[in-house]
């Protein structure tokens, strides 16, 4: 970053990239070890690790809710952001403290559900404090420091256990740390009150936008959803979306399973799973992401989304369709590939397309059908292993994931020759 950048920008940047160094960490948390601590001490069903697995998408379902809520609190949205992640780190230590399953499946589901929650609140905050053109570049920066955090992590994480998996307890004492220092880090970002504009048709001061308190803060939420009776691009864009994070969500915590399960015939040790789930996958992730970040800022965000399905479809079919080790090795660096430009699209995509004070809204919009995915996916995924083979289950996905990917083509014609509208009503 330059001198010439705003003070603004600069604080931003300086705060976030230090978040990247727990947030890295948790990650790790969400990704591979709390679902292999259910799996290797305490030899959970299929019940806990679904929702180990969705507690993630526990959050980003409950986003919906949160948006509002922090509209009418009247407080600066980081701040809200910080208190959430202090919590998690609450729980975190209660689940060292107290080992046992249902309290480790409580204590994700709080924590993990808090940490994806306020990516909304955090979207908004990239929207205000970077300039359209950079926000791309400087998001992807970050998202390196915590690939790197989370990489090196991963490798003592799984000397830790391989070790003796009874020291999981110290493991989830450091999860509670990285939540309280990203607590830290968020509180210092700056950041606004977030006020939420209407449609035209639901001004402030219409029945309709009053709507989410007369009728309630639960039903007054879905308000938002509105939008998609008049917002063409947006509405086709999640359709597509949600056929192909259905499918990846489903592999998503199969991965551990695959490798964790003696029912498979590998029953790896857990630095050799932290290999296949987080460090091959983090190589991948740190050589491609400032390259995804330039792309972002410059390409076709459809021709960029396609591209991407395309590498998430071949790394589910690598993966768990491969020979043997160079296939997990395969499978695990074509997900990490398509994973680094994924989460900044994931991120930052309704940045190109709302109007700039309904950012916060449309991201909670985009993270309340993840979450709505991302909570039946694994459940449905586990499910499914009791009677086909998982490798049989990864080619349906895979092509679930083109199947989203032909949805977007008319979108990326369309926004490549300016033909489609991008205003309501488009």
């Amino acid at each position: 970053m330059t001198d010439s950048a705003p003070a603004l920008t600069r604080l931003t940047y300086r705060y976030d990239r230090l978040r990247a160094i727990p947030q890295g960490v948790i990650e790790t948390a969400s990704t591979t070890f709390l679902l292999l601590i259910a799996v290797k001490a305490f030899d959970a069903g299929p019940t806990p690790k679904s929702l180990i697995a969705a507690a993630g998408n526990i959050g980003l379902l409950l986003s919906l809710w949160l948006v509002p809520w922090v509209e009418r609190s009247g407080q600066p949205v980081m701040r809200v952001a910080a208190w959430m992640m202090a919590g998690g780190a609450l729980a975190m230590l209660i689940a060292a403290v107290l080992p046992g399953l249902a309290v480790l499946v409580i204590a994700t589901v709080i924590a993990i559900g808090a940490a994806n929650a306020i990516i909304p609140l955090v979207t908004a905050v990239y929207q205000d404090n970077y300039a359209p053109r950079e926000r791309g570049k400087y998001v992807a920066r970050t998202f390196v420091i915590r690939v790197a955090a989370a990489a090196a992590f991963a490798e003592l994480a799984g000397r830790l256990l391989t070790a003796d998996i009874a020291l999981f307890r110290w493991l989830l004492v450091a999860f509670a740390v990285a939540f309280a220092a990203a607590a830290y880090c968020l509180s210092r970002i700056p950041s606004r009150t977030l006020h939420v504009a209407a449609p035209s048709a639901q001004r402030s001061n219409s029945p309709a936008r009053l709507g989410i308190v007369s009728r309630g803060a639960f039903l007054g939420a879905f308000d938002s959803l509105k939008v998609l009776r008049t917002d063409r691009t947006l509405r086709w864009t999640l359709a597509s979306w949600m056929l192909m994070g259905f499918a990846n969500l489903m592999m998503w915590p199969l991965r551990v399973e695959f490798l964790a399960n003696p029912k498979y015939s590998l029953a790896l040790d857990p630095q050799q799973i932290a290999l296949y789930t987080v460090m091959i996958p983090s190589v991948a992730r740190l050589a491609l992401t400032p390259l995804w970040g330039r792309l972002f800022d410059r390409m076709n965000f459809f021709l960029l989304r396609i591209i991407l399905n395309v590498g998430f479809a071949l790394g589910i079919a690598s993966f768990f369709t491969g020979v043997g080790a160079f296939g997990l090795a395969a499978g695990a660096f074509i997900f990490g590939a398509a994973n680094a430009g994924g989460e900044i699209a994931w991120s930052l995509w309704v940045t190109k397309f709302a109007p700039e004070d309904r950012v916060a809204e449309y991201m909670s919009i985009h993270t309340f059908f993840t979450g709505v995915r991302g909570i039946a996916a694994p459940i449905l995924a586990f499910q499914l292993t009791q009677t086909l083979d998982i490798g049989a289950i990864a080619l349906i996905c895979a092509g679930l994931i083109l199947l989203a990917s032909l949805i977007l083509v008319p979108e990326m014609k369309g926004h490549a020759t300016g033909s489609a509208g991008r205003s309501a009503g488009a």
